[in-house]
């Protein structure tokens, strides 16, 4: 015999399944957080990129000082 709260369970369970509003919002979420790891890996990698130029720049001007 199934207790009170398990049938519950089942119940909501079938309840939000059966909710496209819900299935969207999951979907919308998935996507969010898809968009937030390419977004990251971008950065990062622009970042990467930022930093290889300020290093470049700073070695040709230490290149071009003059020496005591």
């Amino acid at each position: 015999m199934k207790s009170l709260s398990t049938t519950n369970k089942n119940r909501r369970t079938r309840t939000l399944l059966a909710d496209a509003d819900g299935l969207s919002t999951v979907e919308y979420v998935i996507i969010l957080c898809l968009i937030a790891v390419v977004c990251f890996g971008v950065w990062r990698q622009f970042g990467n990129m930022i930093k290889d130029k300020v290093d470049g720049a700073t070695q040709t001007m230490d290149a071009a000082m003059p020496t005591s």
